[in-house]
């Protein structure tokens, strides 16, 4: 299976890669994320492999690219992107068979952020980056996400040169940009309405689990319905295809998308 690349913006990162599954009907999409701290270092290779396996399975597989940290990325590109990418799916619906009444957002670390992100847009206030989606998303798969941002940027995670990642991102630290944290953080876009599986690693010394409990507690707490799995390994287990945690992902997939999909939108 050859993807389509779809571009969704004029920068040369602003692309999506499109991969259908066989059969004729309407297929549920899952569209996957990349992780690496939103930094330029780290690119739509790392959702490949996840996107291919997923495209096996019967889902249309969205693998998304985004400018990042040193490619004109960050506050607020990278969100933008993310939102842009979404709202490009509606487009490609009819002619790619997509059923985005099953649409499920998939990520690992800072792409779990994303996909974390993306589920709770609906949230934002209007004019904010990323707000009106034209798609809602049903589920969400959290992969040792970093989740609860402004403790991200305390614990000083992906910490490069003396500065912490979401720093980085943001351009600052929460007392200095509040209203970045407020608009770019998931667990203030809560609840989503999304179905959540947070999958995380028990020895994880990237991203804590932490940040998957306190992301899961807060989503249970504003009634979403929220999983969390945790898997013997490092931060990269998660996205191991032939892996325990990938198989968790998978099984709960198909538990969650079976019976959904309607085809329908959020066109304003």
């Amino acid at each position: 299976m050859t993807p389509a690349v779809v571009p969704y913006g004029s920068h040369p990162d602003q692309f999506l890669e499109l991969t259908l599954p066989d059969g004729k009907g309407p297929a549920p999409v899952a569209v996957v994320l990349h992780g690496g701290f939103w930094r330029a270092a780290y690119g739509v290779e790392l959702a490949r492999p996840l996107a291919a396996d997923l495209a096996a399975g019967g889902y249309a597989a969205v693998a998304v690219e985004y400018r990042r940290v040193g490619t004109g990325g960050g506050w607020p590109a990278t969100l933008e992107d993310v939102a842009a990418a979404l709202d490009a799916l509606p487009d490609l619906a009819d002619a790619h068979r997509l059923d985005l009444g099953a649409l499920t957002v998939i990520g690992h670390s800072a792409g779990g952020h994303l996909a974390a992100w993306a589920a709770g847009r609906g949230r934002l206030p209007a004019g904010a980056p990323g707000a009106a989606p034209r798609v809602g998303v049903t589920a969400a798969v959290l992969q040792a996400g970093v989740l609860d941002l402004r403790h991200a940027a305390q614990q000083r995670l992906g910490l490069r040169e003396g500065l912490g990642a979401v720093r980085e991102f943001l351009g600052g630290e929460p007392g200095e940009v509040p209203d970045r944290y407020t608009v770019a953080d998931p667990v203030r876009l809560l609840p989503t309405g999304a179905d959540v599986l947070c999958v995380h690693g028990t020895d994880d010394d990237v991203v804590p689990l932490e940040q998957s409990q306190r992301y899961a507690a807060a989503a249970a707490d504003a009634g979403d319905r929220v999983t969390v799995r945790t898997v013997p390994g490092d931060h990269r287990v998660p996205v191991d295809v032939a892996g325990e945690a990938w198989a968790v992902v998978r099984e709960w997939l198909g538990e969650h998308t079976a019976g959904r999909g309607t085809g329908t939108t959020l066109e304003p």
